[in-house]
Protein backbone atom coordinates (compact mmCIF):
# COMPACT_ATOMS: atom_id res chain seq x y z
CA UNK A 1 0.00 0.00 0.00
CA UNK A 2 1.22 3.47 -0.84
CA UNK A 3 1.31 4.74 2.74
CA UNK A 4 4.15 2.46 3.83
CA UNK A 5 7.37 4.28 4.80
CA UNK A 6 10.30 3.78 2.44
CA UNK A 7 12.45 2.46 5.29
CA UNK A 8 11.26 -0.02 7.92
CA UNK A 9 12.57 1.64 11.11
CA UNK A 10 10.36 4.02 13.09
CA UNK A 11 11.42 6.32 15.94
CA UNK A 12 9.25 5.55 18.96
CA UNK A 13 9.08 8.66 21.15
CA UNK A 14 8.29 6.61 24.25
CA UNK A 15 11.58 6.08 26.11
CA UNK A 16 13.29 9.38 25.38
CA UNK A 17 16.56 10.42 27.07
CA UNK A 18 15.98 12.16 30.39
CA UNK A 19 17.65 14.93 32.36
CA UNK A 20 16.24 13.42 35.57
CA UNK A 21 16.03 9.63 35.33
CA UNK A 22 13.32 9.60 38.01
CA UNK A 23 11.05 11.96 36.06
CA UNK A 24 9.80 10.58 32.74
CA UNK A 25 8.59 14.02 31.65
CA UNK A 26 11.97 15.70 32.11
CA UNK A 27 13.18 14.95 28.58
CA UNK A 28 16.59 16.00 27.31
CA UNK A 29 15.15 17.86 24.32
CA UNK A 30 18.52 18.97 22.97
CA UNK A 31 19.68 15.36 22.76
CA UNK A 32 16.39 14.37 21.11
CA UNK A 33 16.93 17.09 18.49
CA UNK A 34 20.32 15.61 17.60
CA UNK A 35 18.80 12.13 17.41
CA UNK A 36 15.99 13.37 15.16
CA UNK A 37 18.53 15.06 12.90
CA UNK A 38 20.55 11.85 12.49
CA UNK A 39 17.41 9.79 11.93
CA UNK A 40 16.19 12.07 9.13
CA UNK A 41 19.64 12.53 7.60
CA UNK A 42 19.82 8.74 7.17
CA UNK A 43 16.55 8.66 5.25
CA UNK A 44 14.09 7.61 7.97
CA UNK A 45 10.76 9.43 8.29
CA UNK A 46 8.37 7.63 10.68
CA UNK A 47 7.84 9.03 14.20
CA UNK A 48 5.45 7.57 16.78
CA UNK A 49 4.14 9.28 19.90
CA UNK A 50 1.07 9.07 22.15
CA UNK A 51 -0.95 11.08 24.65
CA UNK A 52 0.69 9.68 27.79
CA UNK A 53 4.22 8.84 26.64
CA UNK A 54 7.09 10.24 28.71
CA UNK A 55 4.83 11.59 31.42
CA UNK A 56 2.40 13.17 28.91
CA UNK A 57 5.29 15.19 27.44
CA UNK A 58 6.20 13.19 24.33
CA UNK A 59 3.84 15.07 22.00
CA UNK A 60 5.30 18.38 23.19
CA UNK A 61 8.79 17.08 22.50
CA UNK A 62 7.67 15.95 19.03
CA UNK A 63 6.76 19.56 18.29
CA UNK A 64 9.97 21.02 19.65
CA UNK A 65 12.42 18.48 18.23
CA UNK A 66 10.69 17.60 14.96
CA UNK A 67 7.60 19.47 13.78
CA UNK A 68 8.91 23.00 14.36
CA UNK A 69 12.27 22.21 12.74
CA UNK A 70 11.40 20.30 9.55
CA UNK A 71 8.99 20.81 6.62
CA UNK A 72 5.73 19.04 7.42
CA UNK A 73 5.83 16.86 4.31
CA UNK A 74 9.36 15.60 5.09
CA UNK A 75 8.25 13.23 7.89
CA UNK A 76 5.26 11.21 9.04
CA UNK A 77 3.82 11.42 12.56
CA UNK A 78 1.63 8.93 14.39
CA UNK A 79 -0.23 9.41 17.66
CA UNK A 80 -3.08 7.72 19.48
CA UNK A 81 -6.37 7.98 21.39
CA UNK A 82 -6.32 6.02 24.66
CA UNK A 83 -9.60 4.85 26.19
CA UNK A 84 -8.39 5.50 29.72
CA UNK A 85 -8.92 9.22 29.10
CA UNK A 86 -12.31 8.96 27.39
CA UNK A 87 -15.36 9.35 29.63
CA UNK A 88 -17.73 11.01 27.16
CA UNK A 89 -18.22 11.50 23.43
CA UNK A 90 -16.88 15.02 23.84
CA UNK A 91 -13.60 13.74 25.30
CA UNK A 92 -12.60 12.26 21.94
CA UNK A 93 -12.37 15.70 20.33
CA UNK A 94 -10.91 17.28 23.45
CA UNK A 95 -7.98 14.88 23.38
CA UNK A 96 -7.56 15.07 19.61
CA UNK A 97 -7.61 18.87 19.50
CA UNK A 98 -5.14 19.04 22.37
CA UNK A 99 -2.87 16.65 20.48
CA UNK A 100 -2.97 18.90 17.43
CA UNK A 101 -2.06 21.80 19.69
CA UNK A 102 0.73 19.96 21.52
CA UNK A 103 2.37 18.64 18.34
CA UNK A 104 1.64 21.61 16.08
CA UNK A 105 1.37 19.04 13.29
CA UNK A 106 -1.80 20.34 11.62
CA UNK A 107 -2.81 16.77 10.83
CA UNK A 108 -1.65 13.27 11.69
CA UNK A 109 -0.29 10.91 9.07
CA UNK A 110 -1.27 7.90 11.17
CA UNK A 111 -3.78 7.91 14.02
CA UNK A 112 -4.44 4.88 16.19
CA UNK A 113 -7.06 3.70 18.62
CA UNK A 114 -4.61 2.84 21.39
CA UNK A 115 -3.73 -0.41 23.15
CA UNK A 116 -6.88 -2.42 22.51
CA UNK A 117 -7.61 -5.22 24.92
CA UNK A 118 -11.05 -6.44 25.93
CA UNK A 119 -11.93 -3.82 28.56
CA UNK A 120 -10.63 -0.92 26.48
CA UNK A 121 -12.44 -2.26 23.43
CA UNK A 122 -15.70 -1.92 25.36
CA UNK A 123 -14.88 1.76 25.96
CA UNK A 124 -14.01 2.34 22.31
CA UNK A 125 -17.30 0.75 21.27
CA UNK A 126 -19.31 2.67 23.86
CA UNK A 127 -18.04 5.97 22.48
CA UNK A 128 -18.02 4.89 18.82
CA UNK A 129 -14.31 5.66 18.50
CA UNK A 130 -13.68 3.72 15.29
CA UNK A 131 -16.31 5.63 13.32
CA UNK A 132 -15.16 8.87 14.97
CA UNK A 133 -11.65 8.17 13.68
CA UNK A 134 -12.97 7.57 10.17
CA UNK A 135 -14.71 10.94 10.38
CA UNK A 136 -11.39 12.57 11.24
CA UNK A 137 -9.91 10.91 8.19
CA UNK A 138 -12.75 12.21 6.00
CA UNK A 139 -12.08 15.70 7.37
CA UNK A 140 -8.42 15.46 6.32
CA UNK A 141 -7.14 15.64 9.90
CA UNK A 142 -5.93 12.04 9.75
CA UNK A 143 -4.41 10.46 6.66
CA UNK A 144 -4.44 6.82 7.74
CA UNK A 145 -6.55 5.13 10.42
CA UNK A 146 -5.58 2.08 12.44
CA UNK A 147 -5.19 0.74 15.96
CA UNK A 148 -2.69 -0.86 18.31
CA UNK A 149 -3.60 -4.16 19.90
CA UNK A 150 -2.77 -6.31 22.96
CA UNK A 151 -5.21 -9.21 23.03
CA UNK A 152 -6.27 -12.46 21.36
CA UNK A 153 -6.39 -13.36 17.67
CA UNK A 154 -10.13 -13.88 18.09
CA UNK A 155 -10.72 -10.30 19.23
CA UNK A 156 -8.50 -8.98 16.44
CA UNK A 157 -10.54 -10.98 13.92
CA UNK A 158 -13.75 -9.52 15.38
CA UNK A 159 -12.52 -5.92 15.11
CA UNK A 160 -11.10 -6.23 11.60
CA UNK A 161 -14.28 -7.94 10.43
CA UNK A 162 -16.46 -5.19 11.91
CA UNK A 163 -14.20 -2.31 10.84
CA UNK A 164 -12.52 -3.31 7.55
CA UNK A 165 -11.84 0.39 6.91
CA UNK A 166 -9.00 0.25 9.42
CA UNK A 167 -5.87 0.40 7.25
CA UNK A 168 -3.19 -1.07 9.52
CA UNK A 169 -2.62 -2.75 12.88
CA UNK A 170 0.15 -2.16 15.42
CA UNK A 171 1.17 -5.35 17.22
CA UNK A 172 3.70 -6.44 19.82
CA UNK A 173 6.04 -8.73 17.90
CA UNK A 174 9.41 -10.07 18.94
CA UNK A 175 11.08 -13.45 18.85
CA UNK A 176 10.61 -13.94 22.61
CA UNK A 177 6.82 -13.50 22.36
CA UNK A 178 6.43 -15.25 18.99
CA UNK A 179 5.05 -18.45 20.56
CA UNK A 180 3.98 -16.90 23.91
CA UNK A 181 0.70 -18.21 25.30
CA UNK A 182 -0.06 -14.71 26.60
CA UNK A 183 1.12 -12.30 23.90
CA UNK A 184 0.60 -14.67 20.94
CA UNK A 185 2.73 -12.58 18.57
CA UNK A 186 2.69 -15.13 15.78
CA UNK A 187 -1.05 -15.79 15.98
CA UNK A 188 -2.11 -12.12 15.98
CA UNK A 189 0.34 -11.34 13.18
CA UNK A 190 -1.12 -14.14 11.08
CA UNK A 191 -4.62 -12.84 11.78
CA UNK A 192 -3.63 -9.38 10.51
CA UNK A 193 -2.15 -10.99 7.40
CA UNK A 194 -5.36 -12.94 6.86
CA UNK A 195 -7.25 -9.64 6.77
CA UNK A 196 -4.67 -8.09 4.44
CA UNK A 197 -3.56 -5.43 6.92
CA UNK A 198 -0.01 -4.08 7.03
CA UNK A 199 1.57 -4.37 10.48
CA UNK A 200 3.50 -1.86 12.57
CA UNK A 201 5.64 -3.58 15.18
CA UNK A 202 5.98 -2.34 18.75
CA UNK A 203 8.23 -3.76 21.47
CA UNK A 204 10.60 -5.55 19.07
CA UNK A 205 13.29 -5.61 21.79
CA UNK A 206 10.69 -6.24 24.53
CA UNK A 207 11.51 -3.15 26.57
CA UNK A 208 15.26 -3.89 26.48
CA UNK A 209 15.00 -7.54 27.48
CA UNK A 210 16.47 -8.63 24.13
CA UNK A 211 19.33 -6.16 24.45
CA UNK A 212 20.62 -7.48 27.78
CA UNK A 213 21.01 -11.21 27.25
CA UNK A 214 22.12 -14.04 29.55
CA UNK A 215 25.66 -15.18 28.75
CA UNK A 216 24.48 -18.46 27.28
CA UNK A 217 22.15 -16.66 24.87
CA UNK A 218 24.65 -13.96 23.97
CA UNK A 219 27.19 -16.62 23.02
CA UNK A 220 24.91 -17.85 20.21
CA UNK A 221 24.89 -14.45 18.52
CA UNK A 222 28.55 -13.77 19.24
CA UNK A 223 29.57 -16.98 17.51
CA UNK A 224 27.44 -16.18 14.45
CA UNK A 225 28.44 -12.53 14.07
CA UNK A 226 30.26 -10.71 16.89
CA UNK A 227 29.90 -7.38 15.05
CA UNK A 228 26.09 -7.32 15.30
CA UNK A 229 24.47 -5.81 18.40
CA UNK A 230 21.93 -7.89 20.29
CA UNK A 231 19.06 -5.43 19.61
CA UNK A 232 19.82 -5.67 15.88
CA UNK A 233 18.83 -9.34 15.89
CA UNK A 234 15.49 -8.50 17.48
CA UNK A 235 14.63 -5.57 15.21
CA UNK A 236 15.70 -7.43 12.07
CA UNK A 237 13.60 -10.42 13.15
CA UNK A 238 10.47 -8.24 13.20
CA UNK A 239 11.39 -6.33 10.06
CA UNK A 240 11.93 -9.60 8.17
CA UNK A 241 8.23 -10.46 8.39
CA UNK A 242 6.65 -9.89 4.99
CA UNK A 243 3.60 -7.87 6.09
CA UNK A 244 5.54 -5.59 8.46
CA UNK A 245 5.66 -2.02 7.16
CA UNK A 246 7.64 -0.44 10.00
CA UNK A 247 9.32 -1.53 13.25
CA UNK A 248 9.25 0.95 16.11
CA UNK A 249 12.24 1.34 18.38
CA UNK A 250 11.93 3.41 21.56
CA UNK A 251 15.44 4.81 21.35
CA UNK A 252 16.72 6.54 24.48
CA UNK A 253 20.30 7.33 23.48
CA UNK A 254 22.37 8.47 20.53
CA UNK A 255 24.27 5.17 20.62
CA UNK A 256 21.05 3.20 20.19
CA UNK A 257 19.97 5.41 17.30
CA UNK A 258 23.38 5.16 15.59
CA UNK A 259 23.26 1.37 15.87
CA UNK A 260 19.65 0.97 14.69
CA UNK A 261 19.89 3.33 11.74
CA UNK A 262 23.23 1.79 10.75
CA UNK A 263 21.90 -1.70 10.02
CA UNK A 264 18.37 -0.60 9.00
CA UNK A 265 19.50 2.01 6.46
CA UNK A 266 20.05 -0.77 3.91
CA UNK A 267 17.98 -3.47 5.58
CA UNK A 268 18.82 -7.13 4.92
CA UNK A 269 16.26 -9.71 6.15
CA UNK A 270 17.32 -12.56 8.40
CA UNK A 271 18.28 -15.86 6.84
CA UNK A 272 16.58 -19.05 8.02
CA UNK A 273 19.71 -19.91 9.97
CA UNK A 274 19.61 -16.51 11.71
CA UNK A 275 15.91 -16.91 12.54
CA UNK A 276 16.65 -20.28 14.13
CA UNK A 277 19.35 -18.61 16.23
CA UNK A 278 16.74 -16.12 17.49
CA UNK A 279 14.44 -18.93 18.57
CA UNK A 280 17.30 -20.69 20.39
CA UNK A 281 18.00 -17.46 22.26
CA UNK A 282 14.28 -17.15 23.09
CA UNK A 283 14.25 -20.63 24.61
CA UNK A 284 17.19 -19.73 26.86
CA UNK A 285 15.68 -16.43 28.00
CA UNK A 286 12.25 -17.94 28.63
CA UNK A 287 13.87 -20.53 30.86
CA UNK A 288 15.42 -17.79 33.02
CA UNK A 289 13.20 -14.69 33.04
CA UNK A 290 11.07 -14.31 36.17
CA UNK A 291 8.74 -11.43 35.20
CA UNK A 292 8.32 -10.62 31.45
CA UNK A 293 7.79 -6.86 31.93
CA UNK A 294 8.51 -4.46 29.03
CA UNK A 295 8.75 -1.31 31.21
CA UNK A 296 5.99 0.52 29.33
CA UNK A 297 5.02 2.21 32.64
CA UNK A 298 1.27 2.09 31.99
CA UNK A 299 0.97 0.51 35.44
CA UNK A 300 2.63 3.40 37.28
CA UNK A 301 0.52 6.29 35.97
CA UNK A 302 -2.37 5.58 38.34
CA UNK A 303 -0.67 3.70 41.16
CA UNK A 304 -2.00 5.20 44.43
CA UNK A 305 1.14 4.11 46.29
CA UNK A 306 3.55 5.52 43.67
CA UNK A 307 5.38 2.21 43.29
CA UNK A 308 7.95 2.16 40.46
CA UNK A 309 6.85 -1.28 39.33
CA UNK A 310 8.98 -1.76 36.17
CA UNK A 311 12.16 -0.68 37.92
CA UNK A 312 11.57 -3.16 40.75
CA UNK A 313 10.81 -5.93 38.27
CA UNK A 314 14.03 -5.15 36.39
CA UNK A 315 16.10 -5.47 39.58
CA UNK A 316 14.31 -8.68 40.52
CA UNK A 317 14.79 -10.25 37.08
CA UNK A 318 18.48 -9.43 37.17
CA UNK A 319 18.87 -11.05 40.58
CA UNK A 320 16.92 -14.15 39.57
CA UNK A 321 19.20 -14.60 36.57
CA UNK A 322 22.20 -14.39 38.88
CA UNK A 323 21.13 -17.43 40.95
CA UNK A 324 20.34 -15.79 44.27
CA UNK A 325 20.43 -19.11 46.07
CA UNK A 326 24.20 -18.95 45.72
CA UNK A 327 24.76 -15.19 46.12
CA UNK A 328 22.28 -14.24 48.85
CA UNK A 329 22.96 -10.53 48.32
CA UNK A 330 23.59 -8.34 45.26
CA UNK A 331 24.09 -4.63 44.66
CA UNK A 332 20.42 -4.51 43.66
CA UNK A 333 19.49 -4.55 47.35
CA UNK A 334 21.22 -1.17 47.54
CA UNK A 335 19.56 -0.04 44.30
CA UNK A 336 16.18 -1.09 45.67
CA UNK A 337 16.74 0.90 48.88
CA UNK A 338 17.70 3.96 46.83
CA UNK A 339 14.46 3.75 44.83
CA UNK A 340 12.50 3.40 48.08
CA UNK A 341 13.55 6.92 49.06
CA UNK A 342 11.56 8.35 46.15
CA UNK A 343 8.90 5.73 45.42
CA UNK A 344 6.68 3.35 47.37
CA UNK A 345 8.09 -0.07 48.25
CA UNK A 346 6.82 -3.23 46.57
CA UNK A 347 5.42 -4.22 49.97
CA UNK A 348 3.31 -1.03 50.03
CA UNK A 349 1.01 -2.45 47.34
CA UNK A 350 -2.62 -2.38 48.50
CA UNK A 351 -3.85 -4.80 45.86
CA UNK A 352 -6.23 -2.33 44.18
CA UNK A 353 -5.62 -3.93 40.76
CA UNK A 354 -5.33 -0.67 38.82
CA UNK A 355 -2.00 -1.81 37.38
CA UNK A 356 -3.24 -5.20 36.24
CA UNK A 357 -6.15 -3.59 34.44
CA UNK A 358 -3.86 -1.62 32.13
CA UNK A 359 -0.91 -4.01 31.71
CA UNK A 360 -0.50 -4.91 28.00
CA UNK A 361 1.39 -8.05 29.02
CA UNK A 362 -1.47 -9.22 31.31
CA UNK A 363 0.99 -9.79 34.15
CA UNK A 364 -0.15 -10.80 37.67
CA UNK A 365 1.49 -7.64 39.01
CA UNK A 366 0.08 -7.86 42.53
CA UNK A 367 1.56 -11.34 43.03
CA UNK A 368 4.79 -10.30 41.33
CA UNK A 369 5.16 -7.38 43.75
CA UNK A 370 4.74 -9.79 46.65
CA UNK A 371 7.67 -11.79 45.24
CA UNK A 372 9.77 -8.62 44.93
CA UNK A 373 8.91 -7.59 48.49
CA UNK A 374 9.76 -11.03 49.84
CA UNK A 375 13.12 -10.83 48.12
CA UNK A 376 14.21 -7.27 48.98
CA UNK A 377 12.31 -6.48 52.18
CA UNK A 378 13.29 -9.50 54.25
Amino acid sequence: MDFKPEKKLGFGLMRLPLLDKNNAADVDVEQVKKMVDTFIERGFTYFDTAWMYNGFNSENVAKEALVSRYPRESFTLATKLHGGFINSFEDRDKVFNKQLEKTGAGYFDYYLIHGIEESLYDIYEKYDCFNWLLEKKAQGLVKHAGFSFHDTPELLDKILTKYPEMEFVQLQINYLDWESQWIKSKAVYEMAVRHGKPVIVMEPVKGGTLADLPDEAAKIYDEMDPEKSYPSWAIRFAASLENVMVVLSGMSSTDQLEDNTGYMKDFVPLTENEKNACFKVADIINSQIAIPCTACHYCTDGCPMHICIPEYFSLYNEDMREDMAKKGWTVNFTNYAALNRKFGRAGDCIGCGQCEGVCPQHLPIIDNLKDVAAHYER
